[in-house]
């Protein structure tokens, strides 16, 4: 327990960061909605110009777009990208920084399994990202009953929202397992922003192809936000794959860790 603290304590700073700047997101792209329902006609011309895989990379759809639902899957999009880079870097850290402040030494010398140190690590990383998305659920919501227009459906609003936190622990995971399978990582930045974005636009190249399989290929893709707003529920084949992803990582990380030699300082 008290390694769990500790590790929730080191994370404390990051979580209140993460929460407050993934909060003025949907602020600052929620506060614009009143005028984009108003001048809805001049706004529809404007993004049937766009190509279809960009709106659908963005989150626009044009039948929804201008409901306060449609519209939250607008900045929703930067959200989840943003949430992405969060939980890479959490899970990229979890090992890779005890080898890099050369503290691993000490850590496993103690009267503690390597198990129960992987547990607690992930523990604290997991809960800092409940953490995150509460305060995002809890100031979007805020912001969503603000700014509408009309009455619309709190628990599409409800599933929208945890899209992120979903995302959020697949890529934890892939964090966690590329921590523990490279031997010693510089800065979790030089790992976590490139795999995040490649599979950002490998997302976006699977809209161009409108093949459903190549969605796969990302967890961006795994929650169709039109999908949630038409039928108030996820694709069930998705939500499987991206738990299949999530655990494998996670019992690919330990057994890899139990097995790892530590190198001393």
């Amino acid at each position: 327990m008290n390694m769990f603290i500790h590790e929730l304590r080191a994370y404390r700073k990051s979580t209140i960061i993460w929460s407050i700047s993934l909060t003025l997101i949907v602020i600052l792209y929620m506060s614009l909605y009143p005028s984009f329902a108003k001048d809805a006609d001049d706004f529809m011309k404007v993004l049937q110009g766009y190509p279809e895989p960009i709106r659908k990379a963005l989150g626009i759809h044009l039948g929804s777009f201008f409901t306060i639902l449609g519209f939250y899957c607008f900045p929703l999009s930067f959200v989840t990208l943003c949430g992405a880079i969060q939980a890479m870097n959490y899970g990229t850290s979890i090992v890779s920084k005890e080898v890099r402040e050369k503290t691993a030494d000490f850590l496993l010398t103690k009267p503690v399994t390597r198990t129960a140190v992987m547990t607690a690590k992930l523990l604290a990383v997991f809960a800092s990202l409940i953490i995150t998305n509460i305060i995002y659920l809890a100031s979007a919501s805020v912001i969503a009953y603000q700014v509408r227009t009309d009455d619309f459906s709190f628990k599409i609003f409800i599933l929208l929202s945890l899209t992120m936190l979903f995302i959020q622990l697949i890529f934890m995971a892939m964090g966690v397992i590329l921590s523990v399978l490279i031997p010693k990582v510089k800065s979790v930045l030089s790992v976590s922003l490139p795999t995040v974005f490649a599979f950002y636009f490998l997302g976006m190249f699977s809209d161009t192809t409108g093949e459903t399989a190549k969605r796969y290929l990302s967890p961006f893709k795994y929650f169709d936000t039109a999908y949630i707003i038409k039928h108030s529920a996820y694709e069930a084949s998705f939500l499987i794959a991206g738990a299949i992803i999530m655990l494998l990582a996670i019992a690919a990380s330990y057994f890899v860790y139990l097995k790892k030699d530590i190198h001393a300082v």
